[in-house]
């Protein structure tokens, strides 16, 4: 008869899991901290070899190295690098057909002696593709093998057993980010070139959406000649939805603009607003940006000046858009 263990879980006190928490993370720490002395002419020769590769960088692995190679080639992907993750099982069954001479191969093992990576690692040679080991033992038979090592060894596993992959892995991770950065800066790829890569993301947005991406425009835009009164001004608030109306001359030049703020203002002064008209009480010279700049930068100018509303100019200074915060936020640009 099978025999169940007891569940110990209800051994542990508070304040023992917090400080097998703090141990594990002062543990991983250390180990990325010391990865200080990978970052040599090893380093240098790994960079150099991709930069100057015509082809992608293949990052493969097995297990809890297969993990963090999958993350790597991600980086490295989405960092300018062009990379692509191969399990190294399936490259022993077929996949190495996707690793061509022009590329660079990373292999990651924190043993270099695993046996599916090893298997392949002659077969990438004999293609004539260059090979870049990571492994925690420089004298092991994969590092042995590659072209260049990069050294990700720790001294021990966050595990208290010193069995389960967890400060090799975290190690090897940032020695991967190390290399990605490195080569991010090598190829000046800067933040534009990342929004290309990113266009679903915030940074994506923020970097390739413009002010004419999503501006008001047409009859959306609420205006009205400088001739109006107070009430048509405030029924072209109302209308509006921005808490804004522009108030404009024949050609549509703006000459100012009133928002619910000027309202509330205005509504405290005890003036009697039935005989009022709107070029009284309007705001003159109002902010304004061109339709090609990028939204990020109207709202960085509008939360500068504290405002939620700003008008959108051409070339000729002419009224050819509006733009609200409820607008940018709507575009997830804020």
């Amino acid at each position: 008869m099978h025999e169940t263990k007891p569940n110990t879980a209800s051994r542990a006190s508070d304040e023992e899991l917090i400080r097998l928490g703090r141990e594990v993370l002062v543990i991983e720490a250390a180990a990325v901290a010391d990865l200080s002395r990978s970052i040599d002419g090893d380093f240098v020769h790994a960079a150099r070899l991709i930069l100057e590769a015509p082809g992608r960088v293949i990052v493969t692995g097995v297990g809890k190295s297969g993990h963090i190679a999958r993350k790597i080639a991600a980086t490295l992907a989405s960092t300018g690098t062009p990379a692509y993750f191969v399990h190294a099982t399936e490259a022993a069954h077929g996949d190495l057909g996707m690793i061509t001479r022009d590329d660079v191969v990373l292999a990651l093992s924190n043993s270099g002696t695993t046996a599916e990576v090893l298997t392949i690692a002659p077969a990438i040679k004999r293609n004539g593709a260059k090979l870049i080991a990571m492994t925690g033992h420089p004298d092991s038979t994969l590092a042995q093998l590659a072209d260049v090592h990069l050294d990700a060894g720790t001294a021990r596993e966050a595990c208290p057993l010193n069995l389960a992959p967890t400060a090799s892995t975290t190690a090897a991770l940032a020695l991967g980010d190390a290399l990605a950065v490195a080569l991010l800066e090598a190829r000046g790829f800067g933040p534009d070139d990342f929004a290309r890569s990113h266009p679903g993301g915030a940074l994506g947005r923020r970097l390739l959406t413009r002010v004419s991406d999503i501006m008001r425009t047409g009859e959306r835009i609420p205006r009205v000649p400088e001739s109006a009164s107070f009430n048509e001004a405030l029924l072209e608030v109302t209308r509006g939805g921005m808490g804004m109306t522009a108030i404009v001359d024949d050609a549509d030049h703006p000459l100012g603009i009133f928002t619910d703020g000027d309202l509330r203002r205005l509504l405290g002064s005890g003036v009697d607003l039935r005989k009022l008209m709107i070029r009284e009480v309007m705001t003159r010279s109002p902010r304004s940006i061109g339709p090609d700049a990028l939204a990020a930068e109207a709202a960085a100018r509008m939360e500068e000046k504290r405002i939620s509303q700003i008008l959108v100019l051409d070339a000729d200074a002419v009224l050819v858009g509006a733009l609200s915060m409820h607008d940018l936020m709507d575009a997830k640009v804020i």
